[in-house]
């Protein structure tokens, strides 16, 4: 009886014990962290977009790119994408006034606010006979303003050309388009579209200046003349070497001529020389502006021989010395072996090194990724998961005019694809590509290739200065050489960054490519000449 009462006291106290601790559980604060996974958007498409939007996933804003004809109060929002699992707080599917930003929230775990932005560019242009440069366009102040000769006065003069809003949507009362009008006195332009209405002033306003340098960008072996004077007249630029006596003046072939304004690439210049370029007129010069060209600079390793093993990774660059090049083999080799390598197959015979960049699917079975062999100036910062993050660009301020080089390549049709928006490529030809990008940013740009948190490089981005691509979706099977003319946007701009890369598929970022592919490159280099 004894040890019966004690076992019930027992079990009592157990049981409250129990509870007590439920109690004091129940108490307790949850300090298990939620998951670290961030609510971005992956695109989104709108109705009249003159490009993908962009999105800028560290600020969270996308820009709708669009044509000028939309309605930028009635754009129609017609898909987006966001991260698995993320919830959009509302819906914007359908009409949305971008005239000002939207702001919209995505959840997962926690919500991050995003802006929504427009770019619309509206071409403006003003032009009238006789006119010398290009006319003023003042867009927040909304006026046009055009220079004549003075000789010839602005009491009657013929407006040749005058777009002021959006094409096909636009009314202007007055039209003064092919009109001989008085601008004495300023015109005042009403301009309708949609339902905006806005009021313009333009001017014709004289000058005694026969002809003027606007400015010379000196390169290495050329440089970039720009000059004003009244159009029609016999207008060109003139240059030597400082200290000469004779002017060279520049071939036809190498200006362009836009009305008043014109411009050259004057070129065959020697680099590192000091020279004297004027503009003419007919029989007047403007006043001679003196420019030194500059120096050429490398990049090294271009010709791929300096090559190390590291572990499983083929590093392109010398044992203990400074990497300019890298590749995406860190992220292949989670799953594989070495898709960008060292080869003994040189375009010229001679002993050596060139790159040998393999399109492969690394993994077991079917459970793994297409990797696209390649090669970029940068760096390989860290492996996220199987992806990977890559630092794009190497300092660079040199300015050369085409990269040229060697490759062969063996071309086989898309086999993988991990991108719904890629799959359609499945099948076809895979093609291999080449470009070089010439930047102005103020570190080396961070590519990621997640898709989740997806940043990659967009050659349209503003600080792009220059850009040159080659691709090619057909075998080459012996050297052969290529050449990439470099297009520069601005002339008057110096880079920061070099950005080049060599890709057996040019959809690898998005794991999209053919098995089986294979480019090699050898002995890239840098023209600076035209």
């Amino acid at each position: 009886m004894a040890s019966a009462m004690k076992l019930k006291y027992c079990i009592l106290i157990y049981m409250v014990g129990a509870m007590l601790s439920l109690v004091a559980t129940s108490c307790l604060k949850n300090d298990i962290p939620y998951p670290v996974i961030e609510a971005q958007f992956l695109s989104l498409t709108v109705d009249g977009q003159s490009a993908p939007a962009t999105i800028d996933a560290a600020n969270r804003v996308v820009t709708v790119h669009l044509r000028e004809q939309v309605d930028i109060k009635r754009v129609n929002i017609t898909d987006y994408k966001v991260t698995e699992d993320a919830v959009l707080l509302g819906e914007i599917r359908g009409l949305i006034d971008l005239s000002r930003d939207c702001l919209v929230t995505l959840s997962i775990y926690q919500d991050y606010k995003w802006r929504i932005t427009a770019d619309q560019p509206i071409e403006r242009y003003f032009s009238v006979e006789g006119q010398v440069g290009e006319a003023i366009i003042d867009e927040p102040a909304r006026r046009m303003v055009a220079y004549v000769p003075k000789n010839l006065g602005n009491s009657a003069v013929k407006v040749k050309t005058l777009k002021i809003g959006p094409a096909d949507v636009t009314t202007m009362e007055p039209d003064l388009t092919g009109q001989t009008v008085n601008f004495s006195s300023p015109k005042r332009v009403q301009v309708k579209y949609h339902d905006q209405e806005k009021q313009w002033t333009l001017y014709v306003e004289t000058t005694d200046v026969a002809v003027d340098l606007s400015r010379v960008d000196a390169w290495t072996n050329v440089a970039w003349a720009y000059g004003t004077a009244q159009e029609g007249k016999d207008n060109g630029f003139e240059y030597r070497k400082t200290g000469t006596e004779e002017w060279t003046r520049v071939p036809e072939a190498w200006l362009t001529v836009n009305g008043g304004s014109f411009s050259a690439c004057i070129r065959k210049l020697e680099a590192g020389t000091s020279y004297e370029v004027r503009a003419y007129s007919d029989t007047s010069y403007s006043p001679a502006t003196t420019v030194t060209t500059e120096t050429t600079q490398t990049i090294p390793n271009l010709s791929f021989d300096d090559w190390w093993l590291d572990g499983k990774v083929w590093c392109p660059w010398a044992e203990g010395g400074t990497s300019t090049w890298d590749t995406g083999n860190k992220g292949a080799t989670t799953l594989g072996d070495s898709n960008s390598v060292p080869s003994t197959d040189t375009w010229n015979g001679k002993p050596g090194y060139s790159a040998e960049l393999n399109t492969k699917f690394v993994g077991i079975g079917i459970v793994g990724k297409l990797a696209a062999g390649n090669i970029f100036t940068g760096e390989y910062r860290k492996t996220d998961g199987t992806n990977g993050i890559l630092g794009f660009g190497r300092p660079f301020t040199g300015r050369p005019t085409r990269l040229r080089g060697h490759f062969k390549y063996n071309c086989v049709n898309i086999s993988h694809s991990s991108d719904d928006n890629y799959k359609y490529l499945l099948g076809r030809p895979d093609t291999m590509s080449i470009y070089i990008a010439l930047t102005n940013w103020s570190e080396p740009y961070e590519i990621r290739t997640r898709p989740s948190n997806r940043q990659l490089f967009d050659k349209d981005d503003p600080s792009v200065i220059a850009y040159g691509e080659f691709t090619l979706g057909e075998t080459v099977a012996s050297w052969t050489d290529f050449a990439i003319d470099i297009d520069y946007r601005r002339t008057n701009e110096k880079p920061t960054h070099v950005v080049i890369v060599v890709s057996a598929s040019k959809y690898g970022d998005f794991f999209t490519g053919g098995r089986g592919g294979a480019l090699g490159g050898d002995d890239v280099g840098l023209d600076w000449g035209v």
